[in-house]
This record gives C-alpha cells, structure tokens and sequence, in this order.
C-alpha cells in the first residue's frame, strides 16, 4: 500500500535560501535570542512549491515566509549535517529514473548568507523515503523507505555531494492491519549516542529492527537481538532517545500510543518499560500518531495525534523511563505531522498538514504545559520542520 497524500513528481532544482543563525540558539532555556531562520518540508504539488524558508523570533513568538526553494520534489523530511554547511532532503516518490524508488537531494549551504546550490540527487533504493539520520562522524546519511520496506545507506562525500547507496537492508513480513501493515514499511531511521547501532522502526511488522552500524564503510548487520516487538498492530512510527541516552520513546501511529524502553549501550537491545495512550479516554474517534520528542531539558516528551489533532504533552516521572500524562492540547489545526521544539525550550512549532498551517506554542518551563501563542503561518501542506 502506497502511503496517503502522494503529488506529482516534478523536477529537482534550487534557489538561494538562509537558513538557521548560528548565533540564534546558542544554549539551552535562553531568554534572549535572535531571530533565526528554519526551513519547513512539504507535499509539492507544482513547481512553484517545495522547500519554504521561514523567519521565526522567539522574544516576540512570530513566524514568517521568507522564500521558497522552488521546483524540490516531495521534501517530506530534512536534516541538516553536524557543520551546518549541508542539508540533505527526502524526495518522497516512487518513480525515479524510471525505477520503483524515491530518491535523496543533497544542498550546500552557503556559511555567511546560508543560500542553498543544490549539489546532486541519488536513488534511495526504494520507493517513498520518509526519514534519514546522519551518522556521527558524518560520513554516511541512513534513509528510511516507507513503501519498500527497507533502509539504505548513502555515503557522504568530501564535497557534500551523496555518492551511490552502499547499503540496502529489506525487510520482510506483515502485520494484522490488513490495510496498513500487507508488508514491511520502514518509518524512521535513528542511531544510537555512540553511533554503533541503528534503529528502524517498521510500521509494517511491528519492529523496531535494531542493526549494528559500521561507520567505517555504512555496512550494517543484524544486532546480537534483531529487534524489538511492539505491540500487533501498534505500528512503530517514530523514535527518539532520551537526554541522558539511557531511555528511549517510540510514538506508535495505529495503535495511537508511546512506548519507553530501557536501552542497553552494550548490546543495543530495547526493553520496555511501560506503554501509554496518547489520547483523551474518552475519544472514540479515528486516530493516527506522528512525532515525537524530548524538551531540551530532558523531563518532558511530547507526541502528535492526527484525527485527535493534538499534541500529548507526557512528564518523564522518577524512575528510569516512566512517564505520565499530563496535557492535551490542541493542534490548531489538522493533522499535525512533524513538529520541533526550539531549543531554547520555550517554543513548540507544530505542522499541520491538512489545515495548510504552522501553528506555534509557548511551552511553560516548570510543567512542560503548551499554549496556543496566537502567532501561525499559512503554508502549504507542511509535514516537516527542521529548526
């Protein structure tokens, strides 16, 4: 099953964009910085969309379009590189270069104005990307194929430019969802502190497949436990580990609920802790997970409901990995996907798909709690915010 909301192919290029100031976020709980500059993913739909760049002033909560790089196919997801000097884009397809796969844009940044060139443009090995990770030493970008059930490596060159895939892992199996879950769909790619193991939650089978990584040639092999089982049916979306590295949270979309695992550096395996429900008991509706984060201080994590249209806001409680549920509030919109936390730990942009919207909170620093801000910007289809 190909993944909903899917547009047109159409051509890769690119035009000057800025992108985040240095000096904006230096520090963590800052209460004064500049404005900074972030960019923001989409579904595209003509030449005239693509990758939009958007001023955001955290002293008076605004957000603003500044440009667009115009012409970039289905930039569903964005990382920017360890030097800030590139930034590496999903092309969420299924066709390219004839063949059944999506492809991975790289872009140069230029250090003083922040402009993009677009450097070059691989295949992902499979269709419909829909996340990456960088490794630490920044040598090889890891990419996430939803519909072909896989994970690929892609080496880094010297010059920033993505050379061929020298890795490609296939999953195989189903789930019971029989409309979701018919076969393997690779959701997110995340690698561990130490860059040793790579995690990759597939929605499709119920794992979180856990690879040791080499990052001397990006060659990954089943860990010593290949995976993690989640729930039937929970359907593993997104993962994020904790602040101190010791803890892990992984949102899962179909059964709308967030597991905490215990994470062993030695051997790279996951044991779970305990799992939650990220909506309101008395919600009776459709509902679907997306995201999910930890606050830069560490004692808060927060997760998007689509259908709900919320965002659960979840207190990491004494004790390693326990949390509660403290707060729902409401997205503002619909279908929030992607959101990010500024770093200042002051601010939570929310992007919500299907109401064409980015909608920012402000976020209290003693109990983690979201308020609407009052401050949005109208942009279309918005499914990822790189701060």
């Amino acid at each position: 099953m190909k993944r909903s909301g899917f547009f047109q192919q159409i051509a890769v290029g690119a035009i000057g964009v800025t992108v985040v100031q240095k000096q904006a976020f230096a520090g963590i709980l800052m209460q004064k910085s500049m404005p900074g500059l972030f960019y923001v993913g989409s579904y595209s739909q003509s030449q005239e969309e693509g990758i939009s760049m958007c001023r955001f002033d955290p002293d008076q909560g605004t957000v603003q379009l500044v440009d667009v790089c115009k012409g970039v196919a289905n930039p569903t997801f964005l990382i920017l590189d360890h030097q800030r000097k590139f930034i590496y884009a999903v092309n969420e397809l299924d066709d390219f270069e004839g063949k059944n796969s999506g492809a991975i844009s790289a872009f140069r940044r230029d250090e003083k104005t922040g402009k993009l060139t677009f450097l070059n443009i691989q295949p992902s090995l499979g269709a419909h990307p829909c996340h990456l990770t960088v490794d630490r030493s920044g040598k090889f970008i890891l990419a996430a194929n939803y519909t072909g059930g896989n994970v690929a490596v892609l080496p880094v060159l010297s010059n920033g430019e993505l050379g061929e895939p020298v890795e490609m892992v296939q999953h195989s199996g189903k789930g019971p969802n029989a409309g979701r879950q018919e076969g393997p769909h690779a959701h997110s790619v995340n690698l561990s502190p130490d860059n040793r193991f790579a995690f990759v939650c597939d929605l499709g089978i119920d794992k979180i497949m856990i690879y040791r990584f080499d990052e001397r040639n990006g060659k990954l092999t089943p860990a010593d436990t290949p995976f993690f089982r989640t729930a039937s049916g929970a359907g593993p979306r997104h993962f994020t580990f904790t602040k101190d590295g010791l803890n892990t949270f992984v949102v899962n979309e179909l059964n709308s609920t967030i597991t905490s695992l215990k994470y062993d550096p030695a051997g790279g395996t996951l044991t779970e802790i305990l799992t939650l429900s990220t909506l309101p008991v008395d919600f009776t509706g459709e509902n679907t997970c997306a995201d999910v984060h930890v606050h830069p201080d560490g004692r808060f994590v927060y997760a998007s409901n689509r259908g709900h249209d919320s965002i659960a806001v979840l207190s990491i409680e004494r004790g390693p990995g326990r949390l509660k549920l403290i707060q729902h509030q409401s997205a503002l919109g619909k279908t929030p996907r992607n959101f990010a936390i500024h770093p200042s730990g002051r601010f939570l942009l929310a992007a919500n798909q299907d109401s064409d919207s980015i909608q920012v909170f402000s976020m209290d620093p003693l109990t983690g709690k979201l308020a609407g801000s009052g401050k949005s910007l109208q942009i279309n289809k918005p499914v990822c915010l790189l701060i």
